[in-house]
């Protein structure tokens, strides 16, 4: 079966941006693959846990580091058609909580893996 890729209105591949806590990376891993297999660009995380680098103390975190990631992940969300929150078991910590406002505000489609999981066990025979 010859299956088409869903395309944004301009007729390209859709564009997707993950969010979600960086605790769920092999979620994210198997949403990402999943997604891409459908034809969808998928952006991602740059990193799941923090780089150990010389001489910087991220609990000082004194350059704001962090914040400047937190601000390169607002721009992926700026560049999606939507966005996809890596939510299992519907967990959603303060800063995906704050990605899914930003990109409501942006008038982006948000969809949740938890939501969807359940829908597709919603889909299998009745007791």
């Amino acid at each position: 079966e010859d299956r088409q890729a869903p395309q944004s209105a301009e007729g390209e591949a859709k564009v997707i941006t993950l969010c979600g806590s960086t605790k769920f990376e092999a979620e994210f891993a198997e949403v990402n693959q999943r997604l891409t297999m459908e034809g969808c660009v998928v952006i991602s995380l740059g990193m799941f846990s923090l780089p150990d680098l010389p001489d910087y103390d991220w609990t000082v975190d004194s350059s704001d580091l962090k914040g400047r990631l937190g601000g390169v992940h607002f721009q992926k969300i700026r560049m999606a058609g939507e966005v996809y929150i890596v939510d299992p078991g519907g967990y959603l910590g303060e800063s995906t909580r704050r990605e899914i406002a930003y990109a409501e505000s942006l008038g982006k489609p948000v969809r949740y893996l938890s939501r969807e999981r359940l829908a597709r066990m919603g889909d299998g025979p009745q007791e």
